[in-house]
C-alpha cells in the first residue's frame, strides 16, 4: 500500500527544521530505500527549480556548507543516484541517524512499517559532506 509520510530534521541539538512530504511511499519499506526515496525526491525538487543553496540531507560534491544548506560555486544539475549513495554513506559513518516513531533504525536493509501517522525524523549530528 502507498503512502503520504511526512520526514522531519532535526539538528543535533534538538532544533527541528525543514519538513518533507514524501507521497506514493510503501508502506513496507527499508530505510536504504526511505532514505533513497528522500534524496531522489529533494534533487528532483531542486534541479527543477534550481538556488544559489541546495537544503538537502548531504552535500554534493563541490559544495560548501553554510547556516542555510550547501552552497554550489557553480549552477548545476544535481545527480539524485550520487546523492543517495553519499547520504547512505553518511549514515554508515553516523553522520545521522533516523528514528521512526521514537525508534532508532541502525541498519539500511531494515524493513519499516510505515503509516500516515508515523513520526519519521533524521537527526543531522553535523553538516554532512557525504562521500
Amino acid at each position: 500500500m502507498s503512502i503520504t509520510v511526512k520526514i522531519i530534521d532535526v539538528s543535533g541539538n534538538g532544533r527541528v527544521g525543514a519538513t518533507t512530504l514524501l507521497e506514493g511511499v510503501s508502506s513496507r519499506i527499508t530505510l536504504r530505500d526511505l532514505v533513497r526515496t528522500r534524496v531522489r525526491e529533494e534533487v528532483a525538487r531542486f534541479n527543477a527549480a534550481p538556488q544559489p543553496v541546495f537544503t538537502g540531507l548531504v552535500m554534493p560534491e563541490g559544495g560548501l556548507a553554510t547556516g542555510e544548506g550547501f552552497r554550489l560555486p557553480k549552477q548545476r544539475r544535481l545527480d539524485w543516484e550520487r546523492q543517495a549513495d553519499r547520504a547512505i554513506e553518511a549514515f554508515e559513518r553516523n553522520g545521522f541517524f533516523v528514528l521512526v516513531d521514537d525508534r532508532q533504525v541502525t541498519e539500511p536493509e531494515e524493513e519499516l512499517e510505515l503509516t500516515a501517522d508515523s513520526d519519521i525524523r533524521f537527526v543531522r549530528l553535523v553538516q554532512l559532506v557525504g562521500g
